[in-house]
């Protein structure tokens, strides 16, 4: 399996609309009768304290993307109603879109996703047994002892779990600028009534969905950021961007839990604690080392093989060439 790190998308044949820290964002040509689509490409960028470091992390794009399209269909067999954005992996297939060289690159890292609304926060669910005191919340907490801004119970640990669901947005940030924690309240002023209880239902019911398909499989889901967008025809709301993935998730070992005590993470824990523990945290043009490197790919397949049931590269080898 190749291990070359794919910083940037060379992608010309499409119109690029956007680039965020991970992903870049291609329009695809409309079809008759057809709603609008994108391209979804995830790159080996990696960014940690809302900053990308110089270099990447090998087969992270694939890992994002092939992790995310399995969650789109677990979700969607679990939590009734739900809508969500995934159409298929790869681009579509019409002849002459893009280049030969252009397909091997998107093979495994793209998908092919419906154009939508997005709504301006991002919900991050922490329920019980889904969700723990751990991060930001247990900095507020201890000075506080609320989460975004909501009251807690007295004598909660460290990691601890939670005793009732929380759901807990922030504003989602231009790229360069930080995420702001908001009280639901706000988020209800920034996405309306009419929207904000069933965005709160929906990032909970997938929170709860997710996180008991994680614990058959031994992993604690111990917080994680949905996003949603809306078809402005049907006024339906859809599950959007990567989900439950190691980038977007905080993903616990249950068998190694134990409360009042940091957890060892499958996510970009090693990266943080490297740029904490050398004065490093939010500096721009930070390159990580070797060693930071392979210990973060490994967490990330690690988990890949868990949540999946099968390595990152037997993955790769069923998609079609």
């Amino acid at each position: 399996m190749a291990s070359e790190v794919l910083a940037s998308i060379p992608l010309t044949s499409l119109p690029r609309l956007s680039q965020g820290k991970v992903r870049d964002l291609f329009s695809l040509p409309e079809q008759d009768g057809e709603k609008p689509t994108l391209l979804f490409v995830t790159s080996d960028r990696i960014s940690a304290y809302d900053v990308i470091l110089k270099n990447g992390i090998p087969t992270k794009g694939a890992i994002l993307t092939l992790l995310s399209a399995k969650w789109f269909q677990v979700l969607s067999d679990r939590v009734p109603g739900l809508k969500h954005h995934f159409l298929h992996l790869g681009p579509p297939a019409t002849p002459g879109l893009l280049t030969a060289d252009e397909q091997k690159m998107l093979r495994g890292r793209s998908m092919t996703v419906r154009r939508l609304k997005i709504f301006p926060i991002e919900a991050i669910g922490k329920l019980p047994l889904r969700g723990y005191v751990t991060g930001s919340a247990w900095g507020e907490y201890q000075k506080d002892q609320t989460i975004h801004t909501l009251p807690q119970p007295a004598g909660l640990a460290q990691c601890a779990r939670l005793p009732q669901p929380i759901y807990t947005p922030s504003t989602k940030a231009e790229l360069g600028d930080k995420d702001l924690n908001i009280s639901p309240d706000q988020a209800r002023a920034i996405v309306g009534d009419k929207y904000a209880s069933r965005i709160e239902d929906l990032a909970l019911a997938c929170y709860k969905a997710g996180a008991a398909y994680a614990e058959e499989r031994g992993i604690i889901i111990a917080d994680t950021k949905f996003e949603f967008g809306l078809d402005e025809e049907t006024d339906e709301i859809y599950l959007v961007d990567e989900v439950l993935t190691p980038d977007s998730s905080r993903f616990w070992s249950e068998a190694d839990y134990q409360v009042g005590r940091d957890q060892d993470s499958f996510d970009k824990q090693v990266l943080r604690n490297w740029l904490t523990e050398n004065g490093l945290k939010a500096k721009p043009d930070v390159e990580m080392p070797p060693e930071v490197v392979e210990k973060t790919k490994a967490r990330y397949t690690d988990v890949f093989k868990r949540l999946t049931g099968v390595s990152l590269e037997d993955a790769l080898n069923k998609l079609p060439n």
